[in-house]
C-alpha cells in the first residue's frame, strides 16, 4: 500500500484557508472541499478532515482538539511508563522479601 504524500502545515493551512474562503459560494462545505482538492494535489477526504480538525480546533465545531489531543497522548504514554515501573517495583519488593525470609531461616 502506497503511502500518501506529506503536506507541510503551511499547505494545510493554505489549504484550509482557500476553503474557508470558497465556502460561501457552495452549497457545502463538502463542495467546497471537493471542488478545491484538486487543485492543491490532494484527496477529498484528506482535505475535508484538515477542514473539520481546524473548526475543532477554531471552536466552531465540537470535538477534541489537537492540544487536548497531544496532550492525552503524553499523558497515557506517561501512565504506561508508571505502571512499568510499579510492576517493576512490586517484583523488587517480592524479590526482596522472599530474600529476608530466606536470611531468616538460614540463621
Amino acid at each position: 500500500m502506497n503511502k500518501s504524500p506529506q503536506f507541510s502545515p503551511e499547505i494545510h493551512e493554505r489549504a484550509v484557508r482557500m476553503v474557508y474562503e470558497h465556502r460561501e459560494e457552495c452549497p457545502s462545505l463538502w463542495a467546497a472541499v471537493e471542488s478545491l482538492a484538486p487543485k492543491i494535489s490532494c484527496v477529498s477526504n484528506t482535505l475535508y478532515e484538515w477542514m473539520c480538525k481546524y473548526l475543532v480546533d477554531s471552536g466552531t465545531r465540537h470535538g477534541t482538539t489537537t492540544s487536548d489531543q497531544n496532550r492525552l497522548k503524553e499523558l497515557e504514554r506517561e501512565n504506561l511508563e508508571l505502571r512499568k515501573a510499579n510492576e517493576i517495583l512490586k517484583l523488587a519488593r517480592a524479590f526482596f522479601a522472599q530474600a529476608e525470609i530466606d536470611r531468616r531461616l538460614k540463621s
